[in-house]
């Protein structure tokens, strides 16, 4: 049997690793558009704004480990249709513009997402760039150190616009960050993202919030940023206003996709056509909490499903349990995590739910060094069922949450989390 993966990130190396544990006499075969695999995009703001030095820290396994392991590599190939009734599916090879078909027996699609560029005036300047590829954070890390680099303009306030702002700060660049909606951190609830707020500014970022950008102007390399309220200067501008999945070559294929461009999956990763798969930022995941689909670019849930699909692909009947939408971020001195619902999408779904916030330290008073935690439940207010959880702080924070995912994922109430003997 031959399995052809497409994407060779997240979703589609851990699903050719579990195929080839499971059966070494499958022939995989992997068509990645970029250079890179099984690399945690996650560090790329680290690596941009110098705690880290070598690329290399954020590849999990490189190229020749998954060729000793029996799986055939072809990066700088991108697959630009698909034939499913024929099951072949047309490649061309980027250097040097051969054009070819493969065929396959079982294909997973793992083409994860592209960072989405709004059509502002100006965007195809000299320094107006993304970061979501590891080519991405090559290139900004020698752009950004250089010291004509004063001036750093972020659009877009969600995880990435939040981590770059923190890389730039640490390469002592003046930081600005513009977001067009009431607050930064929309994932958070209003107060657990007013802290990450009040941090940043702390640290020096300048938060514009409510404001549009309009352009970037300058020569061939930019040099202002125009909103709907003001201009600033700029000698860089990073835009992370989202993501969309990278699917523009399932067009007329059959395979259904939502209106996003997601690819539909159901719990064993399975499409809307016989023998395709799917997992991973170019697909929905199901949500354990309310039970439908939903879109969520994390590489925790694309490693977990693409081990999925690529047991499933071999005959397997595995269900993904779900996920809870679980995250944790760095914001300067401050870590930061969610999981679960936030009373925003409680509202929503139209549940009736509570809410109950504490401020504790992350160790006894009688040894110093203490730092606060503030913890906020999410339950139901008729079975104190636990929905979800986001906490902050200085130490401990991110990895507490951990309790959290549990308690939520087992649908566990206050009273029995109360009594846990931690």
């Amino acid at each position: 049997m031959k399995v052809v993966i497409v994407g060779g990130v997240a979703a589609g190396m851990s699903a050719a690793s579990k195929i080839k544990r499971l059966d070494t006499t499958v022939k995989v075969t992997v068509y990645e558009k970029g250079d890179f695999l099984s690399y945690g995009a996650c560090g790329l703001p680290y690596y941009v704004g110098g705690f880290n030095d070598d690329y290399r820290r954020m590849i999990a396994r490189t190229k020749e480990e998954f060729e000793a392991a029996g799986i055939e590599i072809n990066t700088g190939h991108e697959v630009t249709g698909l034939n499913p009734n024929n099951k072949i599916i047309s490649v061309i090879e980027l250097k040097t513009g051969r054009v070819f078909e493969d065929s396959y027996d079982k294909l997973i699609i793992a083409t994860g997402a592209y960072s989405v560029m709004p059509p502002f005036k100006g965007k195809e300047k000299l320094g107006v760039h993304t970061l979501k590829t590891m080519e991405d954070g090559i290139f900004l890390k020698e752009y950004a150190g250089s010291p004509d680099i004063k001036n750093v303009v972020i659009v877009g306030g969600g995880y990435i616009g939040i981590e770059c702002a923190e890389a730039f700060l640490n390469l002592n660049k003046s930081v600005r960050l513009i977001e067009a909606g009431d607050r930064i951190m929309l994932s958070f609830d209003k107060e657990m993202a007013e802290a990450a707020h009040t941090e940043l500014e702390k640290k020096g970022v300048s938060i514009h919030l409510n404001e549009k950008v309009k352009a970037f102007t300058g020569g061939n390399i930019v040099e202002q940023v125009e909103t709907d309220k003001g201009s600033y200067k700029a000698d860089l501008v990073v835009v992370a206003t989202g993501i969309r999945p990278a699917t523009g070559f399932l067009e007329n294929s059959g395979v259904k996709l939502a209106k996003n461009g997601a690819v539909i999956v159901d719990r064993e990763m399975h499409t809307s056509v016989k023998d395709i798969y799917s997992a991973g930022d170019c697909a929905e995941s199901y949500n354990r909490i309310t039970e439908e689909n939903m879109f969520l670019a994390l590489g925790t849930v694309a490693n977990e499903c693409g081990r999925i699909a690529g047991e499933n692909a071999l005959g397997g009947h595995v269900q993904f349990d779900g996920v809870l939408g679980s995250a944790a971020i760095k914001v300067c001195d401050i870590e930061m995590f969610r999981t679960g619902i936030g009373e925003e999408e409680a509202e929503k779904l139209g549940i009736n739910f509570k809410t109950s916030i504490v401020s504790a330290y992350d160790h006894p008073g009688y040894y110093p060094g203490k730092t606060e935690i503030r913890i906020k439940l999410i339950y139901g207010a008729e079975d104190k069922v636990i929905l979800g959880a986001q906490l902050y702080g200085e130490k401990g924070a991110a990895l507490r949450g951990d309790v959290f995912d549990v308690a939520v994922h087992n649908k566990m109430t206050t009273k029995e989390l109360g009594r846990v003997d931690f």
